[in-house]
């Protein structure tokens, strides 16, 4: 995993803070390492004073598969680029290369 970010050491702050068990939050703040993840979090928590930690896990597990879905779209997006670009160049002929030299 990577490396905690800013964001991440304030959701660990918040969830300790609240009174959460340390490993909870490490947990929790290691899974949503990124800001992006770690401010949806953060969203998610400010309309509540406190909440079950299944609930937290369990809203720490949609967040990650949103995360993931975005991925997945990006990557078929690219993919999709790639595709159209090659239908409309085709593959480059090499014998012509050749015969110019």
């Amino acid at each position: 995993m990577k490396p905690r970010t800013p964001k991440s050491i304030e959701l660990y702050n918040k969830l300790l803070d609240r009174g959460y068990p340390r490993e909870f939050c490490e947990q929790v703040s290691l899974n949503l390492n990124t800001d992006w993840t770690a401010q949806r979090m953060l969203g998610y928590l400010s309309h509540y004073r406190k909440l079950p930690m299944e609930e937290i896990a369990d809203e720490m597990l949609a967040i990650l598969s949103d995360r993931n879905r975005i991925m997945q779209k990006h990557e078929l997006e690219n993919t999709n680029a790639k595709w159209n670009q090659f239908m409309i160049q085709g593959f480059e002929d090499s014998s012509q290369n050749d015969e110019e030299e």
